[in-house]
């Protein structure tokens, strides 16, 4: 499967997809890198005079790329249109704040995959190398 193909099947669009390219995809993982803009909403009011990246909108960054691409790339021509596809859980360590028009890169390595539940160890690094957050993320995909 073709990184542009994984990036089509994405049920994201903007203002909420978080995924601007695929570096790497193989079997066992995916990295993929996200460009923060500065003109999202969230910066108006979080925080007043010094915007910064929610923690939950990093979760979100990590778990688009880290599982959704990834599990995408794992299940190939099974995606559907009907596929149904759930975040179920995280653990994750915040580290560094990450500021509006911040580029990052997400690098995730497979725990495992069965039965439709795709486990990864999930790290975010800012344009230093510095890890911004890791931890692991987990999710579901339902193909009826």
């Amino acid at each position: 499967m073709d990184k542009t193909d994984i990036l089509s099947k994405l049920p994201y669009s903007k203002p909420f997809l978080f995924v601007d390219q695929i570096l790497k995809i193989d079997e066992n993982g995916v990295e993929g890198e996200y460009t923060f803009d500065e003109n999202l909403d969230f910066y108006k009011g979080h925080f007043k005079n010094n915007p910064v990246t929610p923690g939950v909108i990093l979760t979100e960054v990590m778990a688009q790329i880290g599982l959704v691409c990834f599990g995408i790339f794992l299940l190939n021509d099974k995606i559907n249109s009907n596929t149904v596809i759930a975040l179920t859980s995280t653990n994750i360590e915040f580290l560094k704040v990450v500021y509006p028009r911040e580029k990052v890169t997400v690098v995730s390595e497979k725990i495992y995959f069965r039965f439709g539940k795709l486990k990864c160890n999930v790290s975010m690094k800012n344009a230093n190398g510095d890890i911004v957050c890791n931890g692991v993320i987990s999710g579901m995909m339902n193909l009826d």
